[in-house]
């Protein structure tokens, strides 16, 4: 069985974590990355913006980002605006389509599918919401996913709400759906779910989709041991 190297980064902010994502993925693109990753993390608070965003769709002013000490970036993802903060598990796909099947589609439902099963470890019922890419639950979003390939490798990836503050999310219009209700595996459970048991469940549900032999591994190996952004 092929491996899924799994890398747990812990709490970074969200620039030195893209350029590392970045790096993974030309590293993987040229060969020189010989599994596929998933990196694990939680960032600070950052805002980004994918290829599609609408700029109504973010309606905080700068002046209120800068004031709850919310980041800004625009990202080469695909979707629109979303949040990241503390108590979301984000998380980092790199993985070589080339090996798997070569079609997005079946890649973002793949994503949804782990995502999903992962869930079902805490009796959340999640689901899909035809035509909208994400998983739900009781019609409230409760995992976000946005993704970019280049030849066939892919980068960027899915924040599934653990513990994260909610209140952040009024800051736009999430992922550019009016109307959505956001929620955490937290709020739907009442009750506290420590965010590494959730990161080893969705890492082996993820191992599972892709048919993937799950391995930690330490930051120190990604890009041959060479020195990673910390």
């Amino acid at each position: 069985m092929s491996r899924l190297d799994v890398v747990n980064l812990g709490l970074r902010s969200y620039g030195e974590i893209l350029e590392l994502q970045r790096a993974v993925a030309r590293a993987r693109i040229a060969g020189d990355a010989e599994h596929d990753l998933l990196l694990l993390v939680e960032h600070h608070p950052v805002v980004t913006l994918g290829r599609t965003a609408k700029a109504a769709n973010l309606v905080a002013t700068p002046e209120l980002l800068a004031a709850r000490g919310v980041e800004r970036f625009e990202v080469e993802r695909g979707g629109d605006v979303t949040f990241h903060g503390p108590g979301q598990l984000v998380g980092y796909p790199i993985i070589d389509l080339a090996g798997h099947t070569k079609d997005l589609h079946w890649y973002l439902r793949q994503l949804e599918a782990a995502l999903i099963d992962a869930l079902g470890a805490w009796q959340i019922p999640a689901e899909r919401n035809q035509g909208l890419t994400g998983v739900w639950t009781h019609g409230r979003k409760i995992a976000s996913i946005g993704v970019h390939a280049r030849e066939w490798v892919t980068w960027h990836g899915f924040a599934l709400n653990v513990s994260v503050d909610l209140s952040y999310f009024d800051l736009m219009v999430p992922c550019g759906i009016s109307g959505v209700v956001m929620t955490s595996m937290e709020r739907e459970t009442a009750r506290r779910i420590p965010l590494a048991d959730v990161s080893t469940a969705v890492a082996h549900s993820l191992g599972d989709v892709f048919d993937l032999d799950v391995h930690g591994v330490a930051e120190e190996t990604l890009l041959h041991g060479s020195s990673a952004p910390r």
